[in-house]
């Protein structure tokens, strides 16, 4: 019996061995991937900042900006998108609305970004564009990939529609989690013009007339959670101005946006507390249970030596030949025979 149990032992000890590898690197790139229904909202805030006014052309101080940024995914644009690659695709629809102190419509910039969900890789299907405009994406976008690493990236910038390295500057601790602090500076770059202005009456093409143009330079920031590869805080040292024509009068450059934007407090905390559940989920995947059935293997492993190892001792009831059968006893010896008398 020992024997036997021995040897399911082992062949349970090989399964789970074996099934650890196959769930770290097999099962987790296909069942970890972003949904196609995805929506988040975050607000973020410069305060105080400088606004231009399009009235006086001027720009001035004041109170606040705020930014809402939305990311909403397009199931029916996510399941075409697929199709036409092959492969899971995920389609956001994002809208930066910037809004002034009073609550009125500074810009704002409607995206489609369409990335694979499992590596956040970007797919050039589903009409991707930055307001309008078509872009071909290079690099990431709003998102790391799952198990970021200790390296630079390339992010793409929606306001130049180019695509540039943001550098990995160390690992930090935000809010109870370990995170990776990375950096992008975007240097001054003429980038066009908002297709909705916020003043009726002035358009791009009045301002392009003029022989304005518009630059923009920003200082990227995120602190991202390493195991999701979500971004749990982002800020932006952010300025815009526009430069030459008769719009401006005998001005060179005017700025139209100046501002430290931050992610207000209560979406770091939402967000915070939601990356700190779902890296439970991919920690599963990658840690707790590969290495789990690594360990388990193991100790199945060990037992079945053991109980191999104790059924070849002498003497055990299994494992070794049984005793001879003791030979049948002799038989008596035969009772002496009379001679026969003589008659």
């Amino acid at each position: 019996m020992r024997r036997k149990a021995s040897l399911v032992l082992l062949a349970f000890a090989v399964f789970f061995a074996a099934l650890a590898p196959l769930l770290r690197w097999y099962a987790f790139p296909r069942l970890a991937k972003i949904p196609p229904d995805e929506y988040q909202t975050a607000v973020l805030e410069a305060k105080p900042a400088v606004l231009l006014d399009y009235g006086t052309m001027r720009p001035k101080k004041v109170p606040e900006v705020s930014i809402v940024q939305t990311l909403r995914g397009n199931v029916a644009a996510a399941k075409k998108a697929g199709k036409a690659a092959g492969r899971d695709v995920v389609v956001w629809d994002a809208l930066s609305y910037i809004a002034g102190p009073d609550g009125k419509m500074v810009s704002k910039i409607p995206e489609r970004y369409v990335f694979d969900a499992h590596s956040q890789d970007p797919v050039h299907q589903g009409g991707e564009h930055v307001d309008g405009d078509a872009v071909r994406r290079e690099g990431i976008e709003f998102k790391w990939p799952f198990l970021t690493e200790k390296r630079d990236y390339t992010y793409f910038d929606a306001q130049t529609r180019t695509s540039a390295p943001i550098h990995y500057k160390g690992t930090r601790t935000f809010r109870g989690l370990e995170v990776y602090y990375f950096e992008q500076t975007i240097p001054w770059t003429k980038v066009p013009l908002p297709k909705t202005m916020p003043v009726e009456g002035i358009t791009p093409e009045t301002v392009r007339k003029a022989g304005t143009t518009r630059w923009y330079t920003t200082k990227r920031m995120f602190w991202v959670e390493p195991t999701t590869g979500a971004p749990v805080n982002g800020q932006e040292i952010h300025r815009e101005e526009l430069r030459g024509g008769t719009l401006l009068g005998d001005r060179d450059k005017v700025t139209v946006f100046s501002g430290h934007v931050k992610m207000r407090e209560d979406y770091i905390a939402h967000t915070v507390k939601l990356v700190k559940s779902q890296r439970q989920l991919v920690l599963l995947l990658t840690t707790y249970l590969p290495w789990g059935l690594l360990a388990l293997g193991t100790g199945l492993l060990a037992l079945s030596l053991v109980l191999e190892a104790r059924g070849r001792r002498p003497g055990s009831d299994t494992g070794t030949p049984d005793e001879a059968p003791a030979p049948p006893p002799a038989p008596a010896p035969a009772s002496p025979v009379a001679p026969a008398s003589p008659v």
